[in-house]
C-alpha cells in the first residue's frame, strides 16, 4: 500500500513520534495492516516513553497489571497486581522485539519542528539528529506525561545542593543520611516517600493540598496463577475483562452521580484513620473537596511513612528557595541537602515541546492558546493528515489508558486506509465537527466531579478541562470504531 506525491518524494508514508504505548501500538497496527512505510522517532536511546523516563524509587502503575497491557499481547508473568516500572518498561521492550520494530525506530532523534506543506500535502519534520524527513501522515504519540513541570519559586536557581524533578531522578544520588525536601504530594511523591524515608536523615514533605488516598491492596501474583495464565490464556482474558468492568463502573460516580462517591470517601477516611494517629495530623491530611475532583491515589504505605519520626509534613506555603534550603510562609528556613520536585507535568497547556505548524502557517500552540481541543482526542482543524494519540480529552480518571490508546489507534488506521482507498491526498477536520463535539463534551464535564470546585492538573489556567474523557470507555470505543468521511474535508 502506498501513495506517492506527484510533486514531492516522501521518505515515509507515516512518521510516528514517540515509542511509549501509543507509538508502539500504532506501529504494530500499521504493520499488521501491511503498511510498512513508517518510521518511529524516539528522543531517547530505547523505547518505553514515560516508563523509560520515570525511574524514581517506588515508581509503579496504579492500574492492575493485567489491564495495563495491550489486548493482543498479554503477559502471564506479571509479578504483582500493580506492576513496578521496570516490569512495564521490560514489557514494552519485549513487545517491540516480538513485532520486529527496532529497525523501524530512529533513536536519539527528537522531533524539533513539523510543518505541513499544502502544495504537496506532506509533513516536513526536522529532527535533533540533523535529518529532515518528509511524510504523508504525522502521528504524535508522545503522551501527556512527557514534559516535567517545575514550579516558579523565587530563588530556585540559587540552591547549592542537589535538585531534580522526579522524572529526572539521578540513579547515582545517594540519599542515605541526607536532609531531603520533596515539593508536592501527588502520585509520584506518594510512591517516593515510603521508599526513601527509612534511609534519609530527615525528610520534609511540602504539601499544598492533601490527596484522597484509598487502599492499594497490592500483592504478589503466585506461581500457580502464572501457570494457569500460561496454560489457559482465555482465563487471563476473562480476568482482564473482570478488572475492566470493575474499574469502568467507577465512572458512574465521577460523571453521572457524584453523590455515590461518598462511600469511597468513607473508605478513604477509614484507611487514613487506621494509619494516622493524632487528630492534628489527621486534619492536615484530610481533603476538603469531593473525592475524584483531583487524582485519586492508591497507597498502602504512604500514611505509615508520614508517621516516621524523621518525616515532617509541611503545609505552609513556600515563600522562596535559598542556597541552603526552603523558606516557608511563616519565615522559617529549612536547610536541606537535596531538593526533589514531585510537581507533575505539562498536561493542560500545549503538550508538544516542538512547534507544529499546520495549513496557512497556523501553529498548534497558537490554535490552543486559550484551550486545547481535539475531536476524539485524535484530530483538530487546520492540521491535515495530523493525528494525536492520547490527545485532548482522552485521558481517564477511572480506567486503563491502554484501552483508550487501542481505540484511537484503530481510528487512525481506519483514516489512513480510507485515504489510501480514496486516492485523495489529505483530510482536514471540519470546524463545525470540532465545535459540536467539544460543546457536548464540555457540557458533560461541567456536571462531573472534576468540575466540582477544586484546583487540579485536569484544568488549565482558565478552568477549562482539556484532559479527561467524561464517560464510559466502551462508549469511546464505539465512537472510534469507524472512521466517518463526512467529518472531514478531502483534497
Amino acid at each position: 500500500m502506498s501513495i506517492s506525491s506527484a510533486s514531492v518524494a516522501i521518505d515515509y508514508e507515516v512518521i510516528i513520534v514517540g515509542t511509549g504505548f501509543s507509538g508502539i501500538g500504532m506501529a504494530i497496527a500499521l504493520k499488521k495492516a501491511g503498511i510498512e512505510s513508517f518510521l518511529l522517532l524516539e528522543k531517547g536511546d530505547d523505547v518505553g516513553g514515560t516508563w523509560r523516563e520515570n525511574q524514581y524509587p517506588g515508581c509503579a502503575c496504579d492500574v492492575p497489571s493485567h489491564l495495563y497491557s495491550f489486548s493482543f499481547a498479554p503477559n502471564p508473568n506479571w509479578s504483582r497486581m500493580y506492576s513496578p516500572q521496570p516490569e512495564i518498561w521490560d514489557y514494552l521492550r519485549r513487545v517491540t522485539d516480538q513485532f520486529q520494530l527496532r529497525s523501524k525506530i530512529r533513536f536519539n532523534a527528537a522531533m524539533i519542528s513539523a510543518d505541513f506543506e499544502p502544495a504537496s500535502a506532506t509533513w516536513r519534520i526536522a529532527t535533533s539528529s540533523g535529518t529532515n524527513l518528509r511524510g504523508r501522515w504525522l502521528i504524535a504519540g508522545m503522551g501527556a506525561l512527557s514534559r516535567p513541570a517545575l514550579p516558579d519559586i523565587p530563588g530556585a536557581a540559587s540552591f547549592r545542593g542537589e535538585s531534580f524533578h522526579s522524572q529526572q531522578w539521578n540513579p547515582n544520588s545517594d540519599l542515605t543520611r541526607k536532609r531531603v525536601a520533596i515539593i508536592g504530594t501527588g502520585a509520584s511523591a506518594i510512591q517516593i516517600v515510603p521508599q526513601i524515608a527509612p534511609k534519609v536523615k530527615r525528610l520534609h514533605l511540602f504539601q499544598r493540598t492533601p490527596p484522597w488516598i484509598i487502599p492499594r491492596l497490592d500483592r504478589s501474583i503466585s506461581n500457580v496463577e502464572h501457570r494457569l495464565f500460561r496454560w489457559l490464556p482465555i482465563l487471563q482474558r476473562f480476568y482482564r475483562w473482570w478488572i475492566y468492568w470493575k474499574l469502568e463502573l467507577r465512572v458512574i460516580g465521577f460523571v453521572f452521580k457524584p453523590d455515590l462517591l461518598q462511600a469511597s470517601e468513607q473508605l478513604a477516611l477509614r484507611h487514613m484513620q487506621r494509619q494516622i494517629s493524632g487528630e492534628t495530623m489527621r486534619k492536615r491530611v484530610t481533603p476538603n473537596y469531593r473525592l475524584g475532583c483531583k487524582r485519586v491515589i492508591l497507597s498502602d504505605d504512604y500514611y505509615p511513612a508520614l508517621m516516621r519520626p524523621n518525616v515532617e509534613l509541611v503545609t505552609d506555603a513556600i515563600r522562596k528557595i535559598t542556597p541552603n534550603g526552603i523558606v516557608s510562609a511563616d519565615g522559617a528556613e529549612i536547610n536541606v541537602d537535596v531538593l526533589i520536585f514531585a510537581t507533575g507535568f505539562h498536561v493542560t497547556d500545549n503538550q508538544f515541546s516542538a512547534p507544529i505548524t499546520g495549513q496557512d502557517g497556523i501553529k498548534l500552540s497558537d490554535a490552543w492558546r486559550d484551550k486545547a481541543e481535539a475531536y476524539l482526542g485524535v484530530t483538530t482543524k487546520d492540521f491535515p493528515n495530523f493525528f494525536m494519540l492520547t490527545g485532548p480529552n482522552s485521558g481517564l480518571g477511572h480506567n486503563s489508558m491502554i484501552f483508550m490508546i487501542e481505540a484511537q489507534v484503530n481510528y487512525v488506521l481506519s483514516a489512513i486506509q480510507d485515504l489510501q482507498r480514496s486516492g485523495k491526498r489529505s483530510l482536514n477536520l471540519r470546524a463545525e465537527v470540532l465545535r459540536t463535539f467539544n460543546d457536548r463534551l464540555q457540557a458533560s464535564l461541567k456536571k462531573a466531579v472534576w468540575g466540582s470546585g477544586c484546583r487540579s492538573w485536569y484544568l488549565d489556567r482558565n478552568g477549562h478541562n482539556s484532559t479527561l474523557w467524561p464517560g464510559f470507555t466502551w462508549k469511546f470505543r464505539q465512537l472510534t470504531r469507524r472512521f466517518n468521511r463526512a467529518d472531514y474535508d478531502w483534497e
